[in-house]
Formats: C-alpha cells, structure tokens, sequence
C-alpha cells in the first residue's frame, strides 16, 4: 500500500501508530495492510472500544486472534448504552449519534492520551488510522484520507487521522482478509453486512432482521427500553417489534 508523505514523515519520526478496530472487516483488513506495509511493530497499536452487552460475542478475541500479536488496548465507556439511552430518555439517531461520540470516540480519546502520556518515547506524536471507506456513504467519500486532529492536538501533541484503506472497495476487503489467512468475523457468515451494535440505528432492514434471528435475547432488552421510555431506535419512528412484525408478515 502506499503510505502518504505526511504519514511516513510521523513514522519516521517515531510517531505511535494506533489502529482503531471495531472487530469488522474493514479494521481487520486494514490491520492486515498496515502490518504488511513494514510499519515498525513497536510503533504500532491496537485499539478498540468495547461496546459491552450491545457488542456482538466474541469481538474482542476476533481481534486478539487477528491482529499478529499486536498490543490492544480496551477502551470502555464510562456508561453502557443502554445507561445511556436510559439517562437521555431518548435512543441515538444517524443526525444525534450519541452513541458514537460517548461510546466509540471519547474512550478511544481518553485510552490514547493516557497511553502517550505513559510512553513519552513517542514524543506526543500519533497516526490514529480508522477503517471508513470511500465506498460506503457521499459522507465518507468526502473526508480527506489524511487530516489533523484539532481537538487531539493540544498541550504538545501532534495527531493525525488516516484512512488507509479510504479507496479500497468491500471485495477488495474481504479479499485481502482471505489472502491473509484469516476469516471474518463470524457474524458475516451468519448473514450481517456490517459489524457495529449487534442492533444498530444504522442497520438495514436486513441486518436487523439477521440480528433480531441471533440475538433474540438482546432483542427483548431493546424492545422492553423502548417500551419503558416511549422512544425507538428505528429512525423512522416505529418500534422494532412492529418493525420486525411487518418485515415477518411481509
């Protein structure tokens, strides 16, 4: 793969290195690309931010298995989601991701700074590399490859966010996951499109049906929360059980 300029010159540098994995393909296959491109491995770091009860099982030790060894770092918010939602009386929505920013963004954040701070030889510098791709939203599309983190660069640090995998398309993905020797997570081959909250505000009318058929426990939590505070998770306003009713009877 071909590493941008600005990136190279952190990692010349000495610059920490830290891949942010969610446990789905896209931060698989990106592990795999970043390892394969010669990154120092004591430059590199693994990072994810678990996601508890909502998580789909096993995630955690996909990514120990997947990631050649690598040093992780568990990030954990400092409420569950459906604390949360319970607190705001209201479910995160695609325009208000709340759940993104208390359960995803914020303890990855928190996990990096401490982790600079405890390892001075990086000297503040840090790549944060995330799997988005261009291919799946205009919103993603859009975002620049390389940019500086504003709100990370303070009190003498430098940090830079990458997507090195930005261009490459989902059979590109899976493609490289399998050259690698390696599989997926299990929940795509159960039929899941994508790898996030098992029961997700982005979900397709697909996925939550897969999801709702593996996770039939979790799913009545869902629906007793939406039930106890009189809001959804489907954006469009229906209850899941009325959703996944009509999908049934369709």
């Amino acid at each position: 793969m071909r590493i941008p300029t600005d990136i190279t010159d952190m990692i010349e540098r000495g610059a920490l290195v830290a891949i942010i994995h969610s446990g789905g393909k896209d931060s698989q296959a990106m592990t795999i690309r970043l390892v394969e491109a010669g990154i120092p491995r004591d430059q590199l770091l693994i990072v994810h931010a678990t996601l508890g009860d909502v998580e789909w099982p096993g995630t955690i030790s996909h990514i120990r298995k997947t990631t050649f060894g690598l040093p992780l770092v568990i990030a954990r918010p400092r409420r569950s989601f459906f604390e949360m939602v319970r607190a705001r009386g209201i479910f995160p929505s695609p325009r208000y991701r709340q759940c993104t920013s208390d359960q995803k963004r914020s303890p990855i954040e928190r996990e990096l700074r401490r982790y600079l701070a405890a390892n001075p030889r990086f000297a503040g510098r840090i790549v944060s590399a995330m799997g988005m791709r261009g291919e799946e939203s205009a919103a993603r599309r859009s975002r620049p490859v390389v940019s500086l983190n504003a709100r990370g660069s303070v009190a003498g640090r430098t940090w830079i966010d990458w997507l090195p995998i930005h261009g490459l398309t989902r059979r590109e993905v899976f493609g490289t996951i399998a050259a690698a020797g390696q599989k997926p997570h299990w929940a795509y081959g159960r039929g899941m499109s994508r790898l996030s909250c098992s029961f997700c505000i982005m979900s397709s009318l697909a996925d939550l049906q897969c999801a709702a058929r593996l996770r039939s426990d979790l799913l009545s939590t869902y629906i007793a929360l939406e039930e106890e505070i009189g809001h959804t998770l489907r954006p469009d306003g229906t209850s899941l059980r009325e959703t996944l009713n009509r999908l049934e009877a369709a």
